[in-house]
Parts: structure tokens; C-alpha cells; sequence
């Protein structure tokens, strides 16, 4: 089987507390958001999880969703609590109550996919070993950023954010590079979007680089940069929004241009935005929004 994107990472359970809201625990993580926006649009979608296999249970949407599953056994399943301490959705106090641990290169098959996205939520995740062999596959290889910054403080759990040693390093073997503006600053010193871009951009110039934040999302490529705002009426379905933003241009982006692939990934991410959950619409909602809202 070949695929288009596989998508590695924790697959966890999540703990949202909303301001003024009663607590929901469901299944969630990058990889779901994600592989979930692949599938729904048609793409060949593979998703390689590090869980507990006595949680195996909560692959059954992605699986259901037409997403082949890889899974890579860990004695504990990833437990993340957001807590929303404000009205202000991008204010968020995080904390990895337990983690499934680094995966490393042996741990992944070998799949045949024209792209991988390593899709973690913490620094727990990934390392350079992983990177490195993943690149000598000659994937198209893409990942986010959060995976570096979110950083597990050992004994209380909570995550800082804080700058990364290798992030040159890591920017270099990326064809694309997603992050958020809260990452986009502690990485760069700056939270214009597009200087932080032109930033990243000096390290490396190969890399596609993908910015959200409340109001839109920023595309920098090959000197240019490009920018599409959202149209969402509500914020219930806050999280996941930057995971769920860039697998949409990531799929895209197999057979369409820089512009047309972000207005297509805002008008996706905009209707997922109004409701919990990963996205649960079809392909012709997101050309209606995109006719709609984004012509």
C-alpha cells in the first residue's frame, strides 16, 4: 500500500477544561486532528502511534475514518490536561500528565508515502536520531515545532515552552515546518508573523513555512509570503486548530499551488473551528466555505 501522508506521533487522551466550562476527557493528539483532514478529503492516510495497545480502542476513529494505523507498543498511553484559565482560547496552561515516550527509527516501519509529518505534542516525542533516519528514507518530511518547544518539566509535569538547541538543525531537514505564533516567537524573538518566517527562512531556505494564529494563517515560500484569514463565527473547536490548518495544506499542496492550498487549509480549519472535535466535514463543505468566504 502507498500512501500520501503518514503521520507519526502520540496518540493520547486529552483533558480540556474549559473557562467557566465543565471538564471533557476525550481521545485526541496531533496525529488524529491531522490524519483526520487527510482522510476526509480522499488522501491515503497512514498513522504510526506510540499508545498503550490496552487503549487501542481510540484508533477506532481514525481507523473507522479510513486511516491504516501502525501501532508501537508503550506502557502507557499520553494523558495531556489543557487547562483554559481565561476567555482568551490561545491562553492555555498545559500540563503531560504521563507520556508513551521517545519513538525511535526502529520503531517505525517502513512505509511507502510520499510524505511524513512527525505530529507530536510535546518534546517527548522525537529526537535527531528519528529525524535523521526518516530523512535518509527520502520522505517529503514535514513537522511541527510544538514538538520541541512544549517542553515536559520532570517533576511537576507542566509543559514551558522554551527556545531549542538544534532548531536550525532541524529546520534543515524539513520540506515544511509548521508552527503556531506563541512557537514562532520563543523560536525567533519576534511575533510579526512574517518576520518570524523570514527569520526561520536564514536557517534554511528549503523549507515551507507554515504559521497560525487566532486570526489566519501565514505561508513563507521560496521568499514569498502568503497569508489567508479564517472565517469561523465560534472558537469551541479551538484545539487542534493549528494541527488541523496545516494537515489540511499539506494535502492540498500534493496537487495544487502555495495560495490555493492555504485558502483551502483557512476554509477547512474555520469550519472544524465551530464545532469540538477533529474536523467532520466533507470536501465539498470546504469548497463551499472557500467560494464563500475565501474567493
Amino acid at each position: 500500500m502507498s500512501y500520501d501522508i503518514t503521520f507519526i506521533g502520540h496518540m493520547c487522551y486529552d483533558e480540556i477544561i474549559p473557562f467557566g466550562g465543565e471538564p471533557l476527557v476525550a481521545p485526541g493528539s496531533a496525529v488524529l486532528c491531522g490524519a483526520m483532514v487527510g482522510a476526509r478529503i480522499g488522501k491515503r492516510i497512514a498513522a504510526v502511534v506510540k499508545m498503550s495497545p490496552q487503549d487501542e480502542q481510540i484508533l477506532d476513529p481514525l481507523k473507522n475514518g479510513g486511516v491504516d494505523t501502525y501501532l508501537i507498543p508503550a506502557e502507557v498511553t499520553t494523558y495531556s490536561r489543557v487547562l483554559h484559565e481565561s476567555a482568551n482560547v490561545d491562553e492555555r496552561q498545559l500540563t503531560l500528565v504521563k507520556s508513551a515516550g521517545l519513538i525511535g527509527i526502529e520503531d517505525v516501519p517502513n512505509l511507502d508515502s510520499h510524505c511524513v509529518h512527525l505530529a507530536g505534542i510535546s518534546d517527548t516525542e522525537f529526537d535527531m536520531a528519528l529525524m535523521k533516519g526518516l530523512a535518509a528514507r527520502n520522505y517529503s518530511l514535514s513537522v511541527d515545532m510544538q514538538s520541541f518547544v512544549r517542553q515536559v518539566t520532570p517533576v511537576t509535569k507542566e509543559i514551558a515552552f522554551g527556545d531549542v538547541k538544534e532548531k536550525k538543525e532541524i529546520v534543515g531537514l524539513m520540506d515544511k515546518v509548521k508552527l503556531d505564533v506563541v512557537e514562532a516567537k520563543i523560536l525567533t524573538g519576534t511575533d510579526d508573523l512574517e518576520k518570524a518566517a523570514v527569520i526561520i527562512e536564514s536557517w534554511s531556505d528549503r523549507p515551507e513555512i507554515i504559521i497560525t494564529h487566532s486570526g489566519g494563517v501565514l505561508a513563507r515560500v521560496k521568499g514569498k509570503t502568503y497569508y489567508e484569514k479564517f472565517s469561523n463565527s465560534s472558537v469551541v473547536g479551538r484545539t487542534g486548530r493549528g494541527d488541523t490548518t496545516f494537515a489540511a495544506y499539506l494535502s492540498w499542496r500534493l496537487e495544487h499551488g502555495v495560495e490555493e492550498s492555504l485558502k483551502f487549509a483557512a476554509a477547512l480549519v474555520s469550519i472544524k473551528m465551530e464545532s469540538i472535535g477533529p474536523f467532520k466535514g466533507t470536501l465539498a463543505d470546504v469548497m463551499r466555505r472557500i467560494e464563500e468566504k475565501h474567493s
